[in-house]
């Protein structure tokens, strides 16, 4: 997160808090009947493509259409009672969630955008009743543009992924899918800032957790075999949802867990896009997407009962 962002994340709370599975069962009873208890599926024919029998927790299918209504629940019910705003930085998934998380606390919402964000999920964060305010698409700008908004306005800074409440949040998925399937050999789940990640290796108990994370955004590949978190390069992959940078708490967490990442090619990434909605006629978003991709593209590696994040459906 960059500098200006830490410095409005205060009234939050620091993001280098500690966080551990309890926490991720206290959110699963926080947020209860406030998030759709999403469905797994399953698939015999991707189950004979990718050799192995997969279990697709979809979150797709998620009030606001990602995992990140989780994340934005749990943080914002944690909330003083004094806060009557919040507002972030997003390029579309969590500032929908915060919006409508928001909406149904009674407080007001400044979701701050890029202009390169997709028209529909910026309509999507203004349909929850945030207010949009937009900014050059560069981190740098994105971190100004907030920290003035929270000068002009108040609101406290809820992270979009590296905070001990959004990793717990996020990790309930998981919770939920080895709830419903039972053990699981491994997990995969894409990677961008890393809530969902670190979230799923907290909840994830015995499975070996895999990160699916493009080809051409892979900073978490490298930071995780560096041994240190390395800079994101300027992300330019399809996958508008992993564009951001790996969380440094989220790095620490991935890290302990001894989490890797495996990446996926642009073009393998469209293709499952596509494959997920021919066979199982999901819609997924590409995000969701390289955890498909990333396992073709990387033979060998998946291996018995395996759990498949999908972490969202806004295209």
């Amino acid at each position: 997160m960059p500098a200006s962002s830490d410095r409005a994340a205060s009234a939050f709370g620091g993001t280098h808090e500690s966080v551990n599975r309890d926490d991720v069962l206290a959110a699963a009873r926080r947020i209860a009947g406030r998030v759709h208890r999403t469905p797994v599926l399953t698939s015999r024919t991707l189950d004979a493509e990718l050799g192995a029998k997969l279990f697709f927790k979809c979150e797709n299918l998620q009030r606001t259409g990602a995992f990140k209504i989780r994340g934005a629940t749990n943080a914002v019910r944690q909330l003083p009672r004094h806060v009557q705003a919040v507002a972030t930085h997003s390029s579309g998934n969590h500032g929908a969630a915060l919006a409508l998380a928001a909406r149904e606390a009674g407080l007001q919402a400044f979701i701050v955008v890029p202009s390169d964000a997709r028209t529909s999920k910026r309509a999507s964060i203004a349909r929850y009743g945030a207010t949009v305010v937009e900014c050059e698409p560069t981190l740098a700008a994105r971190a100004a543009t907030l920290e003035q908004v929270v000068q002009d306005t108040g609101a406290t800074f809820v992270p979009p992924y590296d905070h001990p409440h959004i990793i717990a949040g996020a990790g309930t998925a998981a919770l939920e899918l080895l709830a419903d399937c039972g053990p699981l050999d491994q997990i995969w789940a894409p990677v961008g800032g890393g809530g969902l990640a670190a979230g799923t290796a907290l909840a994830a108990d015995a499975s070996e957790v895999i990160l699916a994370e493009p080809e051409l955004a892979r900073d978490a590949k490298d930071s995780l075999e560096a041994g240190e978190l390395r800079p994101a390069l300027p992300p330019r992959t399809i996958a508008d949802g992993l564009r951001t940078g790996l969380g440094t708490l989220n790095f620490d967490i991935l890290q302990r867990n001894g989490c890797r990442a495996l990446l996926a090619s642009e073009s393998s990434i469209e293709h499952w896009t596509e494959r997920i909605a021919q066979i199982m006629k999901l819609v997924v978003e590409p995000s969701a997407a390289t955890t498909l991709a990333s396992m073709a593209d990387n033979p060998g590696v998946v291996s018995g009962r395996v759990g498949m994040l999908l972490s969202g459906g806004n295209l």
